[in-house]
Order: C-alpha cells, then structure tokens, then sequence
C-alpha cells in the first residue's frame, strides 16, 4: 500500500498488488500511527465521555517478553480498543515491577553476593544503587516489542513501583489495614527460600512445584519404658532430624507392637503401614494391637543430644488427626521449626512457646550453625546423606531409600525451598475469608470455572500473608518500633514521617533514605523508635496498584473513587494464586469491595512438545522473528483463536501462524483485492467515478423482488454478525467472537464473492455490477471495522484506500478513529 497523503484534496482508491507482504505493510502502518500519533489522538477524541476503568497488572523489566506477556498483552489491547471504539475514554497506563527478588538476585548473582553479611559490607545505598541501575534494562525492548505487536499502551504516562508517590500510597494501604486491626508480628513456618534469604508466601510457594527425587528413610526411637521397644518414624528431610523435638500418631487409629522375626526387634508402627517395613506377612509377628491415644505421652531416647534439657515438655508421643495412613509408618517426626503441622502441634502441646527462643538451627543461607556441631556450614540439603551415615552407625537408621515426589522450588532462584520458622510481619486474611468469598461472587470471569473452583476454593483455604521480606530494594515498611517492643508506630505518609520525626520531608523513600529517620518515644527517657528492617513483598505493591499508581488518597481522589472498581483486566491463569489474589485481599480490607468487575483468564503458551519454554533449550521461536516473518496480526489471531482464551495450554506451533496467512488473511485480501480491481474498471471503461454510501441509501428504496437474493443475504448475514459480535463482546468471550468473525470470512469469499464474480464483473450490465460492489462495499467495511481490535494493521491498510470511495469523503486519519458499527 502507499500511504496516502492527507494534506491531498483529490484521493481516489489506488490499486492493489497480486501479492502482498504482510510484514511490510504492517511496518507502513506504524508509520502512518507515529505520524498521525493515533494513540493519543483517540485519547483526545474520547476526553468527557464515560469512563471505562482498565489496570495492566506490571511484569518485571529484567527480563524481555515472552510469548505469555504477548498473549495476555493482546488480550488486552483487543478489549479495551473494544471499549473505545463503542464510545467510552480508556486510559491505558503501562506498569512496571520494579523491586523484590528478580531484581536482587540479579545483582546477588552478578556481584557474588552470598548474604546479608555481605550486602552489609557493600552498604544498603551502594546495593540499592546497583539494583536502580537494572529495573529497567530491557525496558525499550519492551516499548518496541509491545508496540510492534499493535499493542496500544501509554509508557509515557506508566507507573512504576519504585516511584516515591507509587510507595507513599502502598504506605497509606499498609496504615489502613494497620489501624484496622489486621497487622501483627509473628513467627510462622513458612516456604524459605536459602538462596535469596528470604520468605515467600504460600501463593508464591505455589508457582513452582517440580519432580524431584528425595531420601525417604526410617528411624527407629526407643521408648524410654521398654528399651526394648523402638517407634518407627518416617521422613523425606533427614536434615531436620537434628531438630527432632516430638513424635506423633493419629489419635484413632491402630498401631502394632510387631516382631521381626529374622532380627528379634521390636517396633511400634501403624497396622495398616506393615508393607513400609516388612516385605511378606512371615516377616514379623504381631505381639500387641493398641491406638494411638494408648502411646500417647510416652517418652523415648532422642536421636541427637544437641537439646536434651532445653525443652522439659520435649521427645514424647503427641496425637494428632493430621496423621494419615496412606504414607510412612503412620508415625511422623516432629521438628517443630521446620513443619507447619509441627509447630502448631507442638505449641498446643507445650512442647515448645511463643515467646521462647526458637530451635532453628540453620543461617540464613541454610547452613547448620551451633549447636548442631556435628554438621556445623552444611547445606541442609547436603546434610542428607551425614545425617543417614551418623545414624546407620548409632542403629538407628531401619530403612533407607527414595522417593520421587513433587516439592516447591523458588519462583526466582530456581533452588528448591525449605519450611522454616521466621518472624515476620502478617496481613490477617484468615478472617476475611467470607468476606473475600463474598466479594469473589460480585465479580465476571472469563472462564468463569477458574472463579468458582480454582479461585474460591483457594480463596476458602486462604492464610494470613506474610508481607515483610528481610531484603533491601523494596518499598520499606513503615513501622517505627521501640527497642523493647512496647511501642509501634505505623507512618501512612510522608508528612506523617516528617511531623513525627521532626525532619524534613523526603523525596524517596527506599531504606538508605528512611533506615536513619527516627521518631521519639512518646515515654519520657526512652531511645527513640527506629524503623523496622523490612521490606514489602513485592506482591503487596502490586496489590496496591489501583491506588498507588494514581498515588490515592494523595491526589485524584474522586477520580479513582468514580471508577473504582475497575471495568477490566486480564492475565494468565498462573495470577489466581498471585495478583488476583492480592489485588481481592486488600480491596476487601479496605473497601470491602472487588477490586474489579471483569476478569479474563488466558492458559499457558507452552513449547511445540508440551514443555515450559525454556531459553536454555530454546525450543521456541523468537516472538519478533515470527512478527517479523508472518506479521503480526497472524500472530494475535493463532494467540486468540485458540484454547488459550479458555484458560487452556497452547502447544506453539509456528505452523499455525503460516496456516491463517493462507487460510484467513489472502483470502480476505484477495475479496478486498478482487472488489478495487472491479472498481477501477468500472471507473475507467464508463469514465465515472464511484463512492459508496454505508447506509445503502439509494438500494433501500429498491423494491423487494428487485434485490439480488445474494445480496441480500451477505447483507443479513453481516448485520446479524454485528449484533451477535457485539453481545458476545460484551460477556468478554473472545473464544467464541474470533471464529464466528473468521467462519464470515470464508463466507464471504468462498460463497458471495465466488458465486457473484461474473455479475461484479459487469456480465450482467453495469447496473447489476455497481449493486453487487456497493453490497459488498458496505459488507467489507462493515467486517472492517468488527475485525479492527483484532487485526489492527491490515484493517488499517484496507480502510487506507476504501475510505476514498465512501459517500461524503475521507475525513477519517484511521479505521480506529471510527467508532463500531451497530446493527442495522
């Protein structure tokens, strides 16, 4: 296509070529975007009309996008040129994830940063520093990516979440949700993750479960009443055998006091768990059947002595329901550090108390530290193997063998988590949950299975969160707390932190700005309040998002209020467990409300043969080679028409893409190529110059029995396409809108455009043949304008030359300055 000039008064439709390089066009197109700057100007044009409210949940900068970000990207863009093309304003501000793990562990793994030790050294500004410098790495090939997709999105106006306002807000949210009670400090075994020195949250714990292979052994503990007698316990973490402090059984159910008759030992397991020790049946002999409840209180000989003494309610049998009979021995090993179960067990039981020092003793990087002094700098994984030796040789050790399971990796690091007691700062979802379950059912979602199963029922198990992560580069919390514990003071804002502390007001507010700011003690001799050492979880930013990136309560306070919650956003189904999640958390913490009212859930875009992609295997093609190849409007239409918006996996098959150049956009091209070429013959054999009127003015007035019986078909056809297009687009079901709007394409090629080519031709006279081109005309415009949020170049090509033939001229700069068409 040339483009044409809009500064020419005579514009008459040009020809076009046999063939036709998608990608080049597209590439013309842009230009035509840049010159016009078509962007903005819709934004302009829609200035005062209904507002229809959009969030872009925010990727990370340090990596560049992927086939996920291109889909859901697409999605988004698709819907919301929806919403502006049917008469509403929608801002569309690009977000960045500027702090937490991804970026720290790119500066940990550049500088060989091992631990808090050694960011101590560097100093917090020095590492803050060197992480400011990377947020934004790729962030223009993002910029060009995105923009190469068709992908209209505002990065002039984005938000970030390292802007200080952007933080100020995720302060105001933290102090909300503080005054209201849901705060508190506290410890909890959480998933750790020993190569960022951090905890992560059940939701993050969830993102990353791999197959693995792990020692499963048993371990024999003699009762201290009958030495004689040992129970056997099971576990798959021998390294947190150091640490065992208790023994439990399921209260109900039976255990046997069992012979082995080859050895003459005796053990204690569950009757129905003989097969885990014992081969054949005439390998033991039973002695004595008794329960659970029958052991319980029973003490026995610790496997190591690194805390005899320490805890006088410790090494005895507890019970407890949690127990199954479907692994193990049915008897299970108590470190109460190191097992959600276990500490809640062991703290009902008085084994161990919340205020007494913890028995976790491990550093931050998962080393053994004292008293463990036999394993003292091992990695607790890499203690597996000396732990099963130490035993073997004490007697201790009946079994040992493997297991292949599946276990909770770190999202960022790759390396496989642990559970550890940490203290920590927590949001209480816990009691929310009705209200979450509540609000959950106010909302749309597109598949709405995700919402009532996946969603809800993740939403009925909900835990409280924890928010703090001991690290630096993240927006601080904004707790002020006293030495001895006894006063805490939660800042909301940053003349808040100004009145209180007597300082100015600071312009950011990462930790090397805030870590020095002190608050005096309201009580008269007291050292002033020092802030807390953590930060937020990255999560609770972008949680935070639909009031810091417009920084509320601060500013466009009645703005934000009138369009709140949002009409819309969209991402992969992997955000159920993430920032949805996070966004319905604090939503109903502060409002009550949802935090919006339409969700669309896309599946996995994953490898030709099923796998994750995977850089390292590069068994994926490049997404600009395939842009650059087939263009790319092919690539959004195999991304929407596909499985994948139903919150399905997608196979990525390159093949796909070629096959909807051949099988969609030529034979378009060709209908819209075949209509030009039979206008300009027309115009040159009968010296006459055609335009056309959208409304189809002058053939209204035909009689009935005059109309072409394709004609009006094609017509009927296109308006009930109109009218089904535009409720399905109002229930968000992409899915079912592409091949309805494909399935017309073929139609109209294969049935209308083949069956009518003599008469469009002028075989039946030139009158027939300007009926059939102003029919199909009005059809090509009409499909035109339906499929522009989809195919947003190759529209724009097509309405380049057709808007010189319409009635009235060619004001227009560009097809989306239009708005949709309505059923006639």
């Amino acid at each position: 296509m040339t483009l044409p000039n809009p500064d020419k008064e005579e514009l008459r439709v040009e020809g076009v070529p046999e063939s036709i390089n998608f990608p080049l066009e597209e590439e013309k197109v842009l230009e035509l975007w840049d010159r016009l700057d078509v962007f903005q100007t819709c934004l302009k044009q829609s200035q005062g009309k209904p507002r229809y409210s959009f969030y872009d949940g925010p990727p990370f900068a340090t990596g560049l996008p992927h086939y996920g970000h291109l889909l859901t990207g697409t999605i988004k863009d698709i819907v919301t040129r929806f919403a502006h093309q049917s008469g509403f304003h929608v801002e569309r501000r690009f977000g960045w994830d500027t702090h937490g793990l991804p970026v720290e562990y790119e500066i940990d793994r550049a500088l060989g940063i091992k631990g808090p030790e050694d960011v101590a050294r560097m100093g917090i500004k020095a590492y803050n520093d060197e992480c400011r410098k990377i947020v934004m790495r790729y962030a223009k090939e993002w910029e060009v990516i995105v923009g190469r997709m068709g992908r209209w999105i505002d990065f002039r106006n984005d938000y970030k979440t390292l802007y200080p306002d952007f933080m100020e807000s995720v302060w105001w949210v933290f102090k909300e949700l503080y005054s209201k009670g849901l705060v508190y400090r506290g410890f909890k075994v959480m998933p750790y993750s020993t190569a960022c020195c951090t905890p992560l949250s059940n939701f993050e714990m969830s993102q990353n479960y791999k197959d693995v292979v792990d020692p499963a052994i048993i371990v024999s503990f003699p009762l201290h009443s009958r030495p004689h007698v040992s129970l056997l316990a099971w576990t798959t973490t021998p390294w947190t055998l150091p640490s065992n402090l208790a023994l439990c059984l399921h209260p109900l159910l039976i255990y046997v006091h069992a012979k082995e008759v080859s050895s003459g030992r005796e053990y204690i397991l569950m009757e129905s768990r003989l097969e885990s020790v014992f081969k054949k049946t005439t390998d033991f002999e039973i002695l004595d059947k008794l329960s659970g409840m029958d052991l319980k209180g029973e003490s026995y000989e610790p496997l190591f002595s690194y805390f005899e003494g320490s805890f006088p309610g410790a090494f005895k049998v507890l019970v407890d329901d949690y127990v199954t009979e479907d692994s193990g021995t049915g008897i299970v090993h108590m470190a109460p550090y190191f097992g959600q179960d276990d500490y809640r067990i062991c703290l009902r039981e008085g084994v161990i108390k919340k205020d007494q020092e913890m028995v976790c003793p491990i550093d931050s990087k998962g080393h053994f530290v004292e008293p463990v002094k036999d394993f003292l700098g091992v990695y607790v994984k890499d203690a597996d193997k000396g732990i099963c030796s130490e035993l073997k040789k004490r007697g201790r050790l009946v079994h040992q063998g493997t297991i292949k399971h599946s276990y909770p990796f770190c999202w960022r690091s790759d390396t496989p988590l642990i559970y550890r007691a940490i203290p920590s700062w927590f949001i209480r979802v816990e009691p929310l949950v009705d209200r979450l379950l509540k609000n959950n059912a106010q909302t749309y979602w597109v598949p709405d299975f995700v919402k009532e199963k996946r969603f809800a029922n993740w939403l009925k198990d909900a835990r409280d969160w924890a928010v703090s992560r001991n690290r630096y580069w993240g927006t601080p919390l904004p707790l002020w707390v006293s030495e001895d514990g006894e006063e805490v003071v939660c800042v909301g804002s940053k003349e808040e932190l100004a009145s209180l502390s007597g300082k100015p007001s600071l312009s950011d507010l990462h930790r090397e700005f805030v870590d020095d700011v002190t608050i005096p003690s309201k009580r008269e001799g007291q050292p002033p309040l020092r802030r807390v050492p953590e930060v937020f979880d990255c999560w609770f930013e972008s949680g935070s998002m639909p009031y810091a990136q417009v920084h509320y309560p601060f500013e466009n306070k009645d703005m934000f209020e009138s369009c709140f919650p949002a009409d819309f956003i969209a991402e992969g189904i992997d955000q159920t467990r993430g920032w949805f999640y996070t966004l319905l958390v604090i939503s109903t913490a502060l409002f009550d409300k949802p935090p919006f009212q339409n969700l669309v859930v896309n599946g996995l875009v994953l490898a030709a043969d099923g796998q994750k992609m995977s850089k390292r295997k590069k068994n994926y093609p490049d997404p600009l080679e395939v842009v650059n190849k087939h263009g790319a409007d092919a690539l959004r239409l195999y991304l929407i028409n596909s499985p994948v918006v139903k919150a399905e996996n997608l196979r990525f098959q390159e093949t796909g893409v070629k096959d909807l150049i051949k099988d969609v956009f030529l034979p378009w091209y060709n209908a819209y190529r075949f209509f030009v070429q039979n206008v300009l013959r027309l115009e040159t054999e009968e010296r006459i110059r055609l335009t056309f009127d959208p409304d189809l003015a002058d053939l209204a007035s035909l009689p009935k029995e005059e109309w072409n019986v394709m004609d009006r078909w094609v017509l009927s056809s296109v308006q009930s396409l109109v009218g089904w297009f535009h409720g399905e687009m109002a229930k968000y079901r992409l899915y079912t809108v592409i091949p309805r709007l494909v399935k017309f394409i073929d139609q109209l090629t294969n049935w209308y455009v083949r069956l009518n080519r003599r008469r469009i031709k002028g075989e039946n006279g030139r009158t027939e043949s300007e009926r059939a081109l102003e029919v199909l005309f009005v059809v090509l415009e009409t499909l035109n304008r339906l499929m522009a949020p989809f195919t947003p170049f190759i529209t724009e090509t097509f309405f380049q030359n057709l808007k010189r033939l319409r009635k009235g001229g060619a004001e227009e700069g560009s097809i989306h300055f239009l708005m949709l068409p309505k059923p006639k």
